[in-house]
């Protein structure tokens, strides 16, 4: 990788500040969603409560200037207000990371705020109790953004040893993989697993289940986590769903979901009401599924058709998967495999909600 080593954090050196007393007050990272479908954040000082842990309602609201997300110049202040809390890996305790959804000088929610619309809807359809596991793939690429370990004069051998793959010249930078699994377990973040991916170079993570609105929240910051981690490595982050054109896996945002109805003996009966629903809306759910997805959404590599609407037990070339165990007991959930892994999970999981229950 063509790189220098000033690009790199220098963690030990850093360790060593992180070790120092903080004199009774702590750091509160205000974590919030760019217009770039990315993750920003900056730090304030707040007085320790003696290990009392802050609740959302506690922390005052912030800001930061707009202009980066279309905000006129003349008014650019843009209101970072708290919606979750998660425990600092980087810092450690007592610090803590602050979602926050941003909101106008108007008090109206920020263009690129789709969490609060989520969470009307996740909020109106409680009594179902919307279950959701989202499976996020990304690549990992070096500072010239070529996948990580791939040669830079050619490609590497065809796809087959990669997924799941152990030993080198399979998988590439499992130390950041891991690194990423400890940080979400410690911030609190639901992380479900890992693995490597089809496509060498990309990996997986698992958040869920989560239920209703903690889905987006949880997805978020472990982006935000693994974006961050990845800096200590001089490493990029990529969600780009078809980030190498040719005989290469894209990467989705494989999203699980299921109802209360659908987890009890006879909830076949609502998968499929529920699939009958998607499939009458299929291009609207497209539409917020993600930039790019037609790329991905071939009806090759392990995708369906971007134009065409299919379903079935255990098929991995469908729009929607039952998986084999589910159609075998007659309840359980199903699989949307039609998001990309740029897609936002507030926009997945609303689509997906309203589709199944109507708007509010």
């Amino acid at each position: 990788m063509a790189t220098t080593d000033a690009v790199i954090s220098r963690t030990e050196t850093l360790n060593k500040y992180l070790k120092l007393d903080q004199r009774g007050s702590i750091i509160a990272e205000y974590v919030w969603i760019d217009s770039e479908g990315g993750t920003r954040a900056k730090a304030r000082t707040l007085k320790d409560k003696g290990g009392e842990k802050y609740e959302v309602s506690e922390l005052p609201t912030w800001n930061f200037d707009g202009s980066s997300t279309e905000a006129p110049g003349e008014n650019s202040d843009v209101y970072l207000k708290p919606v979750a809390i998660f425990d600092d890996p980087f810092r450690g305790s007592p610090n803590i990371l602050v979602l926050s959804e941003c909101i106008n000088a108007d008090g109206t929610p920020n263009k690129f705020n789709y969490r609060h619309e989520c969470s009307k809807l996740m909020e109106a359809h409680a009594d179902h109790e919307p279950w959701f596991g989202l499976e996020q793939e990304y690549t990992l690429l070096d500072l010239n953004d070529r996948p990580y370990g791939w040669p830079m004069n050619g490609f590497p051998a065809p796809q087959g040893p990669y997924y799941c793959g152990v030993g080198a010249g399979k998988v590439v930078q499992r130390d950041i993989v891991d690194s990423h699994y400890k940080a979400c377990l410690y911030a609190g973040i639901k992380i479900a697993g890992t693995n490597a991916e089809v496509m060498p170079a990309q990996w997986e993570f698992q958040v869920g289940p989560c239920l209703g609105i903690e889905m987006g929240d949880h997805l978020w910051m472990a982006r935000y986590l693994l974006a961050r981690i990845a800096e200590d490595f001089g490493a990029k982050i990529s969600v780009h769903p078809k980030p190498i054109p040719g005989d290469w896996n894209g990467a989705g945002l494989h999203s699980n979901f299921s109802t209360k109805e659908m987890r009890v003996e006879g909830g076949m009966a609502h998968i499929e009401a529920a699939i009958k629903k998607l499939e009458g809306r299929h291009q609207e759910h497209i539409a917020v599924y993600g930039e790019d997805n037609e790329k991905r959404l071939t009806g090759r590599h392990e995708t369906g058709a971007i134009d065409k609407f299919t379903w079935g037990v255990a098929n991995r070339g469908a729009s929607i998967r039952i998986p084999r165990e589910v159609g075998a007991k007659g309840y359980g959930y199903f699989e949307d495999r039609r998001p990309a892994s740029n897609a936002d999970p507030y926009r997945i999981t609303g689509i997906i909600v309203e589709t199944c229950f109507g708007a509010v």
